[in-house]
């Protein structure tokens, strides 16, 4: 009776991405049915030699992403004596990296780890800014890293989703004179709230064009000076009340407010 083949996947890590690949590898071999074990967090000799141990009494391969030269060469050798095949899944593509881009490798094990938990980060801030957008959830505001507050069309998504991309979670609350706004604003520090205000010009030019490209025309109220100048002064005046720092966001690029809005905060909660 033939012996099961086995892949030992040994890793300084976790040990997902060599797994990754020899799974990919297995499915080319009678559908893939390979029995894979995996070893991670390998910091020793000792770790080391109780794979090879087990990988010497039958028919098996090792597989890993050992990133710590001292480890890698002990496996190599070791391996090598006890006739275990045994293959190196990162160092041929380091070397290449190495020699073409003319860079040294951190030899840093974990580093895919942390790339996944920035990835993942951010991805969970872009669902918090679209979660608690437009004030729709106002539990939002305790939870936000920032919370950005002004009249419509005043930036206030597009700002949010750009700082979600840089994994700050964001929520936005439109002022508007006729809505109370949520006692929440009133009981988060000020140091994590910022008010976004705009030139009447701008705002009058911002919401005709809105208005047309809604096909609703420029009469509404929604674009009228007198309109605009009451939410203007009737969000100027929760924002004082709120004691937060305000940005004029009439001439400038959401990266221009965004950075401006960052350096704010450093800047309140270094004096906070």
């Amino acid at each position: 009776m033939d012996m099961k083949e086995v892949v030992y996947v040994v890793s300084d890590s976790v040990g997902e991405t060599a797994e990754f690949v020899v799974k990919a590898v297995a499915t080319q071999f009678n559908g893939g049915q390979v029995d894979i074990r995996r070893n991670s967090y390998v910091e020793d000799e000792e770790d080391i030699e109780d794979v090879i141990m087990v990988a010497k009494q039958g028919r098996s391969i090792i597989a890993y992403t050992i990133v710590v030269p001292a480890l890698k060469a002990y496996l190599d050798k070791r391996a090598q004596e006890e006739g275990i095949y045994a293959v190196d899944l990162l160092n041929p593509l380091m070397n290449a990296f190495e020699k073409k881009f003319n860079k040294e490798p951190n030899h840093q094990p974990g580093m895919m780890r942390k790339l996944d938990d920035e990835y993942f980060r951010k991805i969970e801030a872009i669902e918090f800014a679209v979660k608690y957008d437009d004030g729709r959830d106002p539990r939002g505001i305790l939870r936000a890293d920032i919370v950005l507050v002004g009249v419509s069309r005043t930036s206030k998504t597009p700002l949010s989703m750009y700082l979600a991309h840089k994994r700050y979670k964001v929520a936005n609350v439109p002022i508007v004179p006729e809505v109370k706004p949520p006692d929440e604003l009133f009981q988060i520090p000020r140091s994590k709230c910022v008010g976004l205000i705009i030139s009447p010009d701008k705002l009058n030019e911002i919401r005709t064009e809105r208005l047309k490209a809604l096909g609703l025309g420029a009469r509404a109220n929604y674009a009228s000076y007198e309109r605009i100048l009451e939410e203007l002064d009737y969000a100027e005046k929760i924002m004082k009340r709120v004691g937060c720092p305000v940005i004029n966001v009439s001439n400038k690029a959401i990266e221009e407010t965004a950075g401006l809005i960052l350096d704010i905060l450093k800047s309140e909660r270094s004096f906070g």
